[in-house]
């Protein structure tokens, strides 16, 4: 019978034109928000939270990308970087299973965002310490870290100190799970990655910053001023992100206004979610140590963008939902996760093994929860102690 189901299911694939597919989802997401809110209203609603989440939120983020832009390319033109990297080598090989030159990729990234580590990666004089297994596995590893500094100043911003170091563990440690995941599936496919180099170079250069003979207030200032443009673009990249996903995240996770009444305000929604994750309290609350159903709304964004998600926590706060041990969850969650969705298919496809997708975004999913799980537990042993 299953069988049979399956068969009529691509049937219906097969006879049913995608765009009328599309047209039915699109037209049955806003005919329930209609049918709660009023059509007025949900309209309303809709433009008056994307207003204000680009005033408010992203314009904040842009500031926040900016600064951190311009510190992280400062580091680079002088040397911190470098350094980090040679600090941070050791622990590579017996955390990651990846060489040394790693840890690189993991500081750029933490600096900017995801991609970082695929124009590293495809410079062959890095990717020649790494053999094949190894190779592939760095989208699992460089997105765990990617936008991280971004992540830890906004949750420090918002006034919370030490949880955000927490969840940093947590996502190193689902970092650490995501990465040799990956390798364990590609190594399950393909054993002969084992042994294969990922590029075959005569002669290996050590990876050193260019020199750079300008006057030293000139390559300060160009530090700060292409870091500061680079953030911006950063800024600009998660608008997107944020006005699309997170209004209708917030749709699916507000109720009505103060009233009782829809009135058309920002951030007024059916508190879908909330549903959803009342009744699945128990485990949230146990995994994540959640209080309240609304929270689940973060790690459902974060899915495809961490910006986005990040957008939502000012929100949390004046409602009064959130704690110490959310921040914590949200940083680990939020940095290992990174919007993987929305990145792993460019990522692999850039480098060259579109087939794999599949298996890095499942490495990933329980690396992510993985993270959540230790930040949780470990913010309880702080509280403890």
């Amino acid at each position: 019978m299953l069988k049979n189901l399956f068969k009529f299911q691509r049937w219906v694939r097969r006879k049913t034109p995608r765009g009328i597919l599309c047209l039915i989802i699109v037209f049955s997401i806003f005919a329930y928000l209609a049918s709660v809110m009023g059509t007025p209203n949900m309209l309303n609603t809709v433009m008056n939270t994307a207003h204000d989440l680009l005033l408010n939120t992203v314009f904040y983020l842009m500031a926040i990308c900016v600064i951190t832009g311009a510190i992280g390319r400062l580091f680079v033109e002088f040397g911190v970087v470098s350094l980090l990297e040679k600090m941070l080598r050791p622990l590579m090989k017996p955390i990651f299973n990846l060489p040394g030159v790693a840890s690189l990729g993991a500081v750029l990234t933490f600096l900017s965002d995801n991609p970082a580590i695929i124009s590293l990666a495809q410079d062959k004089r890095f990717g020649a310490y790494f053999k094949k297994y190894q190779f592939i596995s760095l989208t699992n590893f460089g997105t765990a870290f990617g936008m991280g500094l971004l992540v830890i100043v906004f949750m420090v911003g918002q006034g919370f100190y030490a949880e955000p170091f927490i969840g940093l563990i947590g996502a190193i440690i689902g970092c650490m799970v995501s990465t040799r995941l990956m390798q364990y599936y590609v190594l399950k496919m393909r054993p002969h990655y084992e042994h294969e180099d990922a590029y075959v170079v005569e002669e290996l250069q050590t990876i050193k910053d260019e020199e750079n003979r300008n006057p030293l207030f000139q390559r300060i200032l160009d530090s700060l001023l292409d870091g500061g443009r680079t953030g911006v673009d950063v800024g600009l990249a998660i608008i997107p992100g944020v006005l699309i996903i997170s209004t209708l995240v917030m749709l699916l996770t507000f109720g009505t206004s103060e009233s009782g009444q829809y009135t058309g305000a920002a951030y007024e929604g059916t508190e879908l979610l909330p549903y959803i994750g009342s009744k699945l309290s128990v485990i949230f609350e146990w995994l994540f140590g959640f209080t309240d159903p609304h929270l689940i709304a973060f790690p459902i964004t974060a899915l495809g963008a961490v910006g986005a998600a990040l957008g939502l926590v000012p929100n949390f706060i004046n409602a009064g939902w959130i704690d110490g041990n959310a921040i914590a969850v949200f940083t680990a969650i939020g940095m290992c996760w990174s919007g993987y969705l929305s990145t792993h298919t460019a990522m692999l496809d850039t480098l060259g093994y579109r087939n794999l997708t599949s298996k890095a975004i499942l490495a990933h999913t329980i690396g992510g929860l993985v993270a959540a799980i230790t930040a949780h537990w470990m913010y309880v042993l702080y509280t403890l102690i």
